[in-house]
């Protein structure tokens, strides 16, 4: 399993003692805590301790960012999530979680813990218990209070000695005013004078450092100097490290344009990282207008009051605090979240829409992008308006279901469907989007009867498209329960006669792919072939790749069956790449398990064993013990025959072994470079 370490985007400066301390706890205790105040740089350790300590953990250090999370209801989806578990199945996700960590030796590192304690002690506690071969590392303002738990403080960077914090100092300077020499006697003085005001605090640092390129040094000192004076002995209960900082980040605040804080305010709102076209419809109101928010988005990235990450932003949790305390300031906390809410239904509204068009990959990355902030929408919806909740899980829920957020798409569209009873679109679409979940999650009863409702509501509402969709997820069950025959007469029904444009909607589409995957569990391959190709031919003329991937799927089947392996093998192989671009484990884990077949039975044993062993270890991601139509199992058994019969037993379970334990998409990688 490979590491998912956060990459750092600026130097990092000093803290030799506190790596050795760390790299010597993270050998002798399986939980170890990082505290401090929040911006002594608690994080930017842990980031050097997790890579130094990589190499003694056989399956890698799987990252958790915590700072996104409102509450506790998502914790645990972050951590599989980061561990790299997409589980399909109908346990809970705290079950799976605890199974597939089982046999791992991997170092999870759980950062900024301080406002979900209660929660993260349970779940570390219970993750310990089950797993004997994982090792935590966490950063908090304070301890889980787990036993065993070994705490490790972490204090601000040395003002005397080696001074890291005037090298730290330093060199942000040397990023905001290039032509700064802090080597001249005065500048010196200032630049000293700065650091030990505020206290070695590198987030204080970096925000003063910062400022130089608006304001001369001497200015941004005495500035200072003035404010933290004015501000001491104010009488409030915070420790004097936080003051500090709490003072510096006000001075940092006071420093900006109005629009600037205003924005710095607005932008609280957002969970997770934000791009720009989000912050300026989330923000731009009253003297805030869009371009003023684009502007003002790089007064404070220019300040490092915001970072930048590729084409996004993200706010430090202790500046969104800030901003946050002077949203409420503003009075404008509960209208900025109404618009935080709408902005994103309206998001899922366009990735909806889009799903069959030429930007659908596009969308599945925007919609995992934004996975935080949709739910933070759906959060305050539940709450505000019931029916918009509705429509936004409804929108969204196929995506998650697809792509690793199957158990958070179950549960929103459940508290969705529970907070309101109001037939209509909204309903039915949600009712629709749960079916395809719980189907997922194997429970085909249950899906049948969501298909149902889902199709009683569509006839009463004169709704053509609400009844395709409903006739897809019928039709989806009878093929994951053996009937075949039934799925086919499902799909034509609500089909109708032909002529028909398979591309009219979504919901057409995918009636279309379920009568192909019935033709084909019936023997009528020629007839599958025919409808496969044609309906391949219209998904690569519109850049689509979900229902693409599934045709390449059914003509990899049907080349296997009819004795054309190695066009089966190509098929397995651009299934598997569509699939990657969508991030669909349980489709992946699918073309693997048909490569494979394919490839045994071109008598290449070894390979076989080693596609078998990498599809394995992604049906492990997803839960299941080798899911798909019944009719596949045959199809497996048949190929792990011909490789064993290449190979031998042992040296086939050898092979398996070899690649189930690896990283799948190290194998993923080489089966799409032509290797496998």
């Amino acid at each position: 399993m490979a590491s998912n370490i956060p990459e750092e985007s600026t130097s990092f400066v000093g803290r030799r003692a506190e790596l050795r301390r760390l790299s010597s706890e993270l050998t002798r205790h399986r939980l170890t805590t990082l505290t401090g105040p929040g911006g002594v740089g608690k994080t930017r350790i842990a980031v050097r301790a997790a890579q130094a300590a990589a190499a003694r953990f056989p399956d890698g250090v799987r990252w958790a960012p915590l700072w996104p999370l409102q509450g506790d209801q998502l914790l645990v989806a972050t951590v599989c999530d980061a561990v790299g578990l997409a589980d399909h199945s109908a346990r809970t996700p705290m079950d799976a979680l605890c199974e597939w960590l089982v046999d791992k030796h991997l170092l999870l590192v759980l950062d900024s813990c301080e406002h979900l304690v209660a929660a993260c002690r349970d779940l570390v506690g219970d993750l310990l218990t089950a797993a004997p071969g994982l090792g935590v590392l966490v950063t908090s303002r304070q301890p889980l209070g787990v036993a065993g738990e070994r705490v490790t403080e972490v204090g601000p960077l040395p003002c005397t000695g080696d001074n890291d914090a005037l090298t730290l100092f330093t060199e942000r300077a040397g990023v905001a005013a290039p032509g700064l020499l802090l080597t001249e006697p005065a500048n010196a003085q200032a630049a000293d004078l700065i650091c030990r005001r505020l206290e070695g605090i590198p987030l204080a640092l970096e925000l003063a450092g910062a400022q130089l390129a608006h304001r001369p040094l001497d200015q941004v000192a005495e500035r200072l100097g003035s404010r933290l004076d004015a501000l001491d002995g104010t009488g409030l209960p915070w420790t004097a490290r936080h003051r500090t900082l709490r003072n510096a980040i006000g001075w940092s605040h006071e420093l900006c344009a109005p629009l600037e804080r205003l924005l710095w305010a607005r932008l609280s709102v957002f969970r997770g990282t934000f791009d720009t076209d989000s912050a300026a419809a989330v923000c731009a109101d009253g003297p805030l207008s869009a371009d003023g928010v684009r502007a003002a988005l790089a007064g404070l990235a220019a300040k490092s009051v915001l970072s930048r990450e590729g084409n996004r932003f993200r706010m430090l949790d202790t500046l969104r605090e800030y901003g946050r305390m002077w949203l409420a300031e503003l009075d404008e906390a509960a209208i900025v979240a109404d618009r935080h809410a709408e902005h994103f239904v309206g998001l899922g509204r366009r990735a909806e829409a889009g799903w069959l068009g030429p930007d659908q990959v596009t969308w599945y990355g925007r919609i995992a992008e934004a996975y935080v902030d949709l739910c933070t929408a759906l959060d305050h919806l539940l709450g505000s308006a019931p029916g918009r909740a509705q429509e936004l899980s409804a929108a969204i829920g196929f995506f998650w279901s697809c792509c690793g957020h199957l158990h958070e798409a179950r549960d929103y569209l459940e508290r969705a469907l529970a907070a309101q009873d109001a037939p209509g679109p909204a309903q039915t679409r949600a009712l629709w989007a749960l079916g395809i979940a719980v189907l997922l999650q194997g429970e085909l009863h249950t899906a049948e009867s969501l298909g149902r409702q889902c199709a009683r509501a569509a006839r009463e509402d004169g709704d053509r498209d609400a009844l395709l969709a409903a006739g897809y997820l019928i039709g989806l069950t009878h093929l994951m329960a053996g009937r075949p025959l039934t799925a086919h007469t499902v799909a034509g029904q609500v089909l109708g006669p032909p002529p028909q444009d398979p591309f009219g909607s979504a919901s057409r589409l995918r009636c279309h792919l379920v009568r192909l995957f019935a033709l084909t569990a019936l023997g009528r391959l020629d007839e599958a072939r025919r409808q496969a190709t044609t309906l391949r031919h219209g998904c690569v003329q519109r850049g689509e790749y979900w229902s693409r991937s599934y045709t390449d799927y059914q003509l990899g089947l049907i080349s296997l069956f009819q004795g054309r392996p190695e066009e089966s093998a190509e098929h397995a192989r651009a299934m598997l790449a569509a699939k990657r671009l969508i991030g669909d484990n349980f489709g992946i884990a699918l073309g693997l398990d048909l490569l494979a077949a394919a490839v045994a039975a071109q008598g290449k044993g070894a390979a076989a064993a080693q596609v078998y062993g990498g599809g394995q270890a992604v049906w492990r991601t997803v839960g299941h013990p080798q899911r798909g139509t019944p009719e596949l199992r045959a199809v497996r058994e048949e190929g792990e025959q011909r490789a064993r019969a290449v190979l031998g037993d042992e040296a086939y379970a050898a092979e398996f072994d070899r690649a189930a334990e690896q990283d799948p998409e190290v194998l993923l990688a080489r089966i799409l470079a032509g290797e496998l």
